[in-house]
């Protein structure tokens, strides 16, 4: 099975969990990134996370060691940005998240409006407040839409883990009684495109992540052969809680080559 993995010609690799944690480059993830250079393979780091750009995350795996052009990024910031655009062209939105959500929707003409806009957009952030969630629930019980940057409730770090997006939007969602649209993988709009961006067919491309409930189904889903990598959230334990399975477990994205 990883012989014909290695064959596949694009890569589509979740970041948080699998490359680092924090500010520390996991074990083997040099080795990979070369693997992929000198094999020519088409690959995409397609992160939930919302807080950076692709220039700050390239920026961010430079000071680590590793030299990727921006275009091999691609966040969950900018795929709500890209959703909301083509839902509501010129919209506005109150926003909950840092500047890689802000500059995501301001390259695509999203306004930020705190009194009436369309839709209350929720993305990662350290600035969380009993404000934001008062403001936020206001705005949706008048109308505005709740959408989320992605569902993922805890993100590993260094020494732990971290509340996510979905803890974020959880006391909105409770105050509100509504459900917010959440765009991130295991969305299939995000996985779309990535495809697009690689140039490849789901039947040529791998999904490679540490979570069963976002990478693992949104590979399955679309269709791609998928990798579970014990360096981030899901173990071989709570693996056994899904109806589903990966197609290999592997302790880290070094194992794919060795």
């Amino acid at each position: 099975m990883k012989n014909k993995i290695m064959e596949k010609k694009g890569f589509i690799c979740d970041m948080d969990g699998v490359i680092y944690h924090g500010d520390k480059l996991l074990n083997g993830v040099k080795e990979f990134v070369e693997w992929l250079y000198k094999n020519e393979k088409k690959f995409l780091f397609l992160t939930n996370a919302s807080n950076r750009s692709p220039r700050e995350l390239r920026e961010k795996l430079l000071r680590m060691g590793l030299d990727i052009e921006e275009s091999h990024f691609y966040t969950s910031a900018l795929s709500t940005a890209k959703f909301l655009n083509k839902q509501a062209p010129n919209c506005s939105a109150y926003v909950i998240g840092d500047h890689g959500l802000y500059n995501a929707l301001y390259e695509y003409g999203i306004t930020i409006n705190d009194v009436n806009p369309e839709y209350v957009v929720i993305g990662e952030t350290v600035d969380y407040s009993f404000n934001h969630i008062n403001i936020a629930m206001n705005l949706v019980n008048n109308g505005a839409k709740l959408i989320a940057t992605n569902s993922d409730l805890t993100a590993p770090a260094e020494g732990g883990f971290v509340p996510a997006c979905r803890a974020l939007v959880a006391p909105i969602e409770a105050t509100t009684g509504k459900q917010a649209y959440y765009v991130g993988k295991p969305n299939p709009l995000m996985m779309r495109t990535g495809l697009e961006m690689l140039g490849v067919h789901s039947s040529e491309a791998v999904m490679i992540g540490d979570r069963m409930d976002t990478d693992i189904i949104a590979g399955i889903e679309t269709g791609l052969q998928s990798i579970l990598v014990l360096s981030g959230v899901s173990t071989r334990e709570t693996v056994e809680n899904f109806a589903y399975k990966p197609n290999l477990i592997l302790n880290g994205v070094g194992d794919i080559i060795r």
